[in-house]
């Protein structure tokens, strides 16, 4: 059996769960937030067998693409202590970061 710990973003997520379930899938959806641009994400918990494993993979890469965002940085203005304007930069966002874990015993009470 494996644990498949998906990161996704929010605005997949709904889409993503709503796939694997129909697909017959259980999913676990915890909200969590990222570190980088400090918005919300969604970490979803699946335990699959292992012959399984490709296909969710496959599933959560279908839903789940890369896009570009513009957030703003701050930038301090020079000759000034502590001033920091905000200017726009493209990030790319999206897509997923997946972690697959061997589970060693699993318990369903």
């Amino acid at each position: 059996m494996k644990l498949v710990i998906a990161v996704v973003q929010d605005e997949d997520a709904h889409k993503l769960i709503s796939t694997l379930m129909g697909e017959g899938y259980g999913v676990t959806k915890l909200a969590t937030t990222g570190g980088f641009l400090k918005a919300g994400n969604t970490t979803l918990l699946i335990g699959i067998d292992n012959d399984k494993m490709d296909e969710v993979i496959s599933i959560i890469e279908k839903i789940c693409k890369s896009r570009k965002q513009v957030a703003t940085s701050p930038s301090p203005i020079a000759g000034t202590a502590g001033v920091y304007v905000p200017y726009p930069v493209e990030v790319t966002i999206g897509g997923a970061t997946v972690f697959v874990v061997d589970v060693e015993k699993f318990v369903k009470l």
